[in-house]
């Protein structure tokens, strides 16, 4: 939920412009502050060991959906709704599956998984920042 926060927040911010878009609801008012919620409670329940994998179908499907919703969100932003929706389905597929290889060893070199899950949040939390920085 990290990377549709930053990009509704973005929008919300007036960084780029959604506005006449399928997606002009990312710029809306309670928006931004929708998806936070939800990143939150993200982060905190990723803490739990009994979190199930984000390999699992409603995990994974969740986890791709929102990335393509940020991706079309951008993409739409720039003028290409459609290259903003594969992008992001595709960096979502990438990086959950890259993801969960490198928590895996992450928490194996920490030999447990809070302090490779604060990394990956961090990195989550910073890549949504760089991706929105970079939009024109």
């Amino acid at each position: 939920m990290t990377a549709p926060a930053a990009v509704a927040w973005a929008a919300q911010l007036g960084w780029f412009d959604v506005s006449g878009t399928p997606l002009a609801f990312m710029g809306y008012r309670w928006t931004p502050w929708i998806f936070t919620a939800l990143a939150l409670v993200e982060l905190v329940t990723d803490q739990l060991p009994n979190t199930p994998s984000r390999k699992v179908p409603t995990q994974f499907g969740a986890r791709i959906l929102m990335g393509a919703l940020a991706g079309a969100t951008v993409g739409a932003a720039g003028g290409s709704l459609a290259g903003g929706l594969l992008a992001g389905t595709f960096g979502a597929i990438a990086g959950t599956i890259g993801g969960a290889a490198a928590r895996g060893k992450l928490a194996a070199a920490f030999r447990h998984d809070t302090p490779a899950a604060l990394i990956e949040d961090a990195a989550a939390v910073g890549g949504a920042l760089l991706i929105v920085a970079s939009v024109p």
